[in-house]
């Protein structure tokens, strides 16, 4: 157990550093600012103790159900406790069975929102070294999200392709970041093909995702969200489109390139109206 704790914060540690502002900026942050990180991330910390011990709790009672509902209360008082307005839109382009929600990914607290906001039980495609994190972690492998390693070699992929391809075979909705990363500057970056492979080889159709406000409101560099109490300044936009189809008519490999191009032009064109 002992070992297990000492793995558990050396991870943690390690997510903190490459994830949160604070880790790169804290020499610069005056006492204002570290009262304002603290006032922010202590009260997150408690509300992901407390909600992920009712899901380690109950969730193998209920057949993962009660996992999920905690998953979806976790989100939404953690966004309602860090201030964010979350406008959810398309909620009734969703399909039933598997499909994979491809969103574009400019902040930290994205997945505060997208759970808040997305409909069903959608399984999370996470860094590995989130899953390693002290309760949120436990939780997430609990619940049966999908542990990603980056720059791992063939072998770590194929194995990220099976456990894609399982979730959308038992139909369930998956959550992917198809740029991989949080953009750095604000801007779509180019999608990688893991998810679409993933989608054509089901023959499950991928759900596109416009999440717009977070960068400005938590840029990657950022501590917290801010002091604003504007509306303006607070509120995240979340645009979900219609489902998009493999197109079977294409070779495998011409289809995820097609799947994947006709993905990112329906994520740009939502950013641009979201935008407007």
């Amino acid at each position: 157990m002992v070992i297990k704790a000492r793995m558990g914060l050396k991870n943690t540690l390690d997510w903190a550093r490459n994830e949160w502002g604070i880790f790169r900026k804290g020499g610069e942050m005056g006492w204002n600012q570290r009262a304002q990180w603290v006032s922010q991330w202590v009260p997150f910390g408690l509300r992901t103790v407390g909600w992920a011990g009712v899901s380690l709790t109950l969730g193998p009672l209920s057949q993962g159900r009660a996992s999920t509902w905690s998953a979806r209360k976790w989100s939404a008082s953690s966004a309602k406790g860090l201030r964010i307005d979350i406008h959810a839109l398309g909620q009734e382009n969703v399909p039933e069975g598997g499909f994979v929600y491809t969103s574009n990914h400019e902040s930290l607290v994205d997945i505060l929102v997208l759970g808040a906001a997305l409909p069903g039980d959608f399984k999370w495609a996470a860094k590995r070294s989130v899953l390693n994190v002290p309760f949120l972690g436990w939780h997430l492998r609990l619940a049966g999200h999908v542990p990603v390693d980056r720059n791992k070699g063939k072998d770590a992929a194929l194995a990220v392709m099976a456990a894609f391809q399982s979730v959308l075979r038992r139909d369930k909705p998956l959550l992917v970041f198809p740029e991989g990363t949080r953009t750095a500057d604000g801007k779509l970056k180019s999608f990688k093909n893991g998810a679409f492979q993933a989608a054509v080889s089901t023959g499950k159709p991928v759900v596109p995702v416009a999440i717009h406000g977070t960068y400005t409101l938590m840029s990657r560099d950022a501590v917290d969200t801010g002091t604003s109490e504007t509306r303006e300044d607070r509120l995240v936009t979340v645009q979900i489109g219609k489902p998009l189809y493999p197109n079977v008519e294409l070779a495998e490999e011409d289809a995820v390139v097609d799947l994947r191009d006709r993905t990112r032009a329906a994520v740009v064109e939502m950013l641009r109206a979201l935008n407007s």
